[in-house]
């Protein structure tokens, strides 16, 4: 059984209850009287039981004590749990403080003091304290808290009601404070935090969630050693409508010049203070229809000064233009740092710090670091380039390396973004000609410690362009639209990888393609290269171009990865165009719906261009090719061949030899012979010659001697004809370097393949149908015909081109 006495001059009233929610299977007994509920007065004696051997389960207890300070005196000091020998149960102590507005109640906590924490919040003892101030007849919540804290003290204005919630199982047996009276502190109320080590509170406003009371004015102060460093961070906060003055925040900095200090809630507070101070919450007169809500959580961080506190990082970015500068904690802004977690600062200024800092270009700032652990830190940074007529950018070039005033700073970069904007008609051209890019595909993966990710956007659609990192074979990319280019680091070798930076980018005029790759491979390494958007497919109706460089004296030999293009298309079709660059070289095309071309060499430079259909739902277009290299081998029927060759010509130089001496002899006239097996018929356009064959002589042909033509080489020393043996020389001329345009995709259903089939050469016009005819010579004319072949000789000299240009000049 259980007995409580309580003394008539204690003003104190226990009350034992059923648990809310909880089935009454045990009840209460007073003698024989079972009950469900028992109150006992000052002045009264009560010896019960519980009908049950776990009454915790069921029900709880309220002690409420009242001390009326306004009629009579305080009985200020030490607050003792009252009465003894209770049964053990969930019970709450409350102390019901009635005082004067003209004066103010102090609470002191003893060690390990107060710790707020927010509505709903547990502690982890279950041992929590409320404190709420009483005005009249208004109550505030000042704030609910447990116990290891860093709140110290609470003096409030007029009455208070505190409550201590105990668990069945505490065997706590103090109040843990006391009360003392002070004078009126003209507020609502003070609360008083000290801070001995490093550390990190978080308070709030009275009544938070709910509403600051209106035009009322509280203040905290903070108790820290002078060797430590505080800063203050808003979280959460809101403001209400103001009729008359303004909601305001006012800091008390001892040896600062301008005390107070006033900031608004939106601003970014003081950081980096030297010791103790205070900080004010200021109300307003809010509007009456539209109050709002002034409510206020925030952080104090306490931390001791870093070894480097004094030295200061030159950030010049006075010459750099459309540029921003932020330096953060690693997986911001996604994720943000606990608050218990150790803060980074990064100050612009001794008193200006905050986690997150970014600078602007145009201006020079030093900037220091308030922390621990630097390696905590990244830098992210975004820099504009804009061109809006070709006449003015096309020929500059733009370095897109990181400014040295970045990578000096002792953080790691994360990412440097350049955004390139241009008008419809002028691309991007993006160049690496010493490191040249590598795509990252899973066969060849980027292993450094950076990549560039590379987006094509317009307002309608985004092409990922891919990901790429230095060292391989893309000399050069060429893009239109929008260009955004993401560097990424993934470790702190960058600053030294980073120093031969070489990527370059120009403006162009417009380019047909939406993306073009210029590729120079390593004549030793396998080069893998895939269509852009690989995770989504190509956009429909986008067509993408690789020009592959191959070294003269090497082969290329060019495959796919999959045997089909995978898709089916709603509207057009979709091709493939393999070309090499060299005149009469034959175009292979493959369709939607048919095989890819198996593996092949290729012995010139090449084309390999892209273009998608519209796709019906649930395909895509991803296609990867590889590229290898050989050295050119020698075939040795080839050089069997040439050896016989060259014997069958020197063969023919003695035999023609010897006729030319048989007829040097004889010197007979030749007669002209018409073959009529002989096709004379000259593939060409109409209207090669200037006149037809009927108006001139073109088509008549005079015997010539042979001793005219062959004499100068009768008349060697030796009688011998050294046969002149025609050279092969290669084709010096410029040849074309656009990509093989694929068919329009309105045209694009009965299209012929060259790879199947050959175009039949045009038909010849009817004056090129004319036969050549031939004139003899007859005896006795021969002289007159020779004044007359002297006197055509100058016309036989000029090429069939300037006949024709004199042709039309008599015309």
């Amino acid at each position: 059984s259980f007995t409580i006495s309580l003394h008539k001059v204690d003003n104190t009233t226990v009350t034992i209850k059923l648990r809310p929610g909880v089935s009454p299977s045990c009840r209460i007994r007073i003698k024989s009287v079972i009950r469900s509920d028992l109150k006992i007065k000052s002045g009264e004696n009560v010896t019960f039981t519980f009908t049950c051997s776990t009454p915790e389960k069921y029900f709880i207890m309220e002690i409420q004590k009242n001390i009326d300070c306004v009629s009579g005196p305080c009985p200020f000091g030490d607050v003792h749990l009252y009465p003894l020998g209770l049964p053990r149960l969930n019970r709450t102590y409350i102390w019901d403080v009635k005082a004067s507005t003209k004066a103010g109640l102090e609470l002191k906590f003893s060690t390990p003091w107060l710790r707020q924490i927010e509505p709903g919040e547990t502690c982890p003892d279950s041992i929590r304290y409320n404190i709420n101030s009483c005005i009249d007849k208004a109550t505030v919540n000042i704030g609910t808290f447990c116990r290891n804290g860093s709140v110290s003290r609470v003096k409030l204005l007029g009455g208070v009601v505190m409550s201590l919630h105990l668990p069945w199982h505490s065997l706590l047996t103090t109040s843990g404070f006391n009360i003392a009276n002070r004078a009126s502190i003209k507020r609502l109320c003070i609360i008083e935090s000290t801070l001995k080590g490093e550390s990190s509170i978080t308070l709030m406003s009275p009544n938070y969630p709910l509403g600051f009371p209106e035009d009322e004015l509280m203040t905290w102060q903070f108790v820290i050693p002078s060797n430590m460093r505080a800063s203050v961070f808003f979280h959460n906060y809101s403001l209400s409508n103001c009729e008359r003055k303004e909601e305001r925040v006012e800091y008390y900095i001892p040896g600062s010049p301008s005390n107070p200090e006033v900031f608004k809630l939106s601003d970014s507070q003081p950081a980096n203070i030297a010791g103790s101070f205070n900080m004010s919450l200021q109300g307003c007169d809010q509007d009456a229809q539209n109050p709002g809500i002034l409510r206020l959580l925030f952080q104090v961080v306490v931390q001791l000064p870093q070894v480097d506190e004094n030295v200061t990082h030159l950030v010049d970015l006075s010459k750099e233009k459309n540029m921003t500068v932020t330096i953060h904690l690693e997986g911001w802004p996604s994720q943000i740092p606990l608050v218990s977690e150790p803060v980074c600062l990064i100050c612009k200024d001794p008193r200006t710090c905050d986690r997150v800092l970014t600078l602007v270009s145009g201006a020079v700032y030093r900037i220091s670091f308030l922390c621990k652990d630097l390696s905590r830190l990244r830098i992210t940074a975004e820099k504009g380039i804009g061109c809006m007529d070709i006449r003015w950018c096309q020929r500059k070039v733009y370095s897109l390396s990181v400014p040295k005033a970045i990578t000096r700073l002792p953080i790691q970069l994360h990412k440097f973004i350049w955004k390139l904007l241009a008008t419809d008609l002028i691309n991007v051209e993006i160049t690496s000609p010493t490191l040249k890019l590598r795509q990252h595909v899973p066969e060849q993966k980027c292993n450094t410690s950076y990549s560039y990710s590379i987006v094509s956007a317009t307002p309608e659609t985004e092409l990922n362009v891919g990901v790429f990192c230095p060292g391989g074979s893309i000399e050069k990319i060429q893009m239109r639209n929008n260009i955004t280019i993401s560097l990424k680091t993934f470790g702190k070798g960058f600053i030294n990888e980073s120093i031969p930076q070489d990527l370059k980018m120009s403006f162009v005029p417009h380019i047909k393609d939406e993306c073009t790759f210029t590729v120079s491979p390593n004549p030793k390494a396998k080069v893998y290269l895939q269509t852009p958007n690989w995770h989504y497919g190509l956009p429909p109706y986008i067509s993408i171009s690789w020009f592959i460089i191959v070294p003269s004296k090497q082969t290329a030999r060019l495959g796919f990865s999959k045997d089909r293009m995978g898709i089916a298309c709603e509207t057009g079709r979709a091709y493939i165009n393999i070309k090499e660059e060299t005149p009469g070289a034959e175009e292979t095309v493959r369709r939607e719906d048919e095989l890819l071309p198996q593996p092949r060499n290729m012995h010139h430079n090449f084309w390999v261009n892209i273009s998608n259909c519209k796709p019906v739902d649930k395909t895509q277009l991803t296609l990867q090719f590889w590229v290898t290299f050989a050295d050119k081998q020698i075939d040795l029927g080839i050089i069997l061949a040439v050896v016989a060759g060259a014997g069958v010509l020197t063969a023919i130089g003695l035999t023609v030899c010897c006729v030319r001496k048989k007829k040097k002899k004889t010197q007979n006239p030749m007669v002209g012979v018409y073959n009529a097996n002989v096709n004379t018929q000259m593939p060409g356009k109409k209207g090669l010659f200037g006149k037809g064959r009927q108006n001139n002589e073109s088509h008549v042909y005079a015997v010539i001697d042979d001793a005219v033509v062959y004499g100068h080489l009768l008349k060697e020393s030796n009688g011998s004809v050294a046969p002149e043996v025609d050279v092969y020389r290669p084709f010096d001329g410029p040849i074309g370097s656009l990509p093989p345009s694929p068919p329009p995709f309105s045209f694009r259903k009965d299209i012929k393949r060259s790879s199947n089939t050959e175009e039949e050469p045009p038909p010849l016009t009817d004056t090129d149908q004319d036969t050549y005819t031939f004139a003899h010579q007859k005896s006795g004319q021969s002289k007159d015909s020779g004044d007359a072949n002297e006197k055509d000789k100058g016309d036989t000299n000029v090429p069939l081109l300037e006949n024709k240009e004199q042709d039309g000049l008599v015309e």
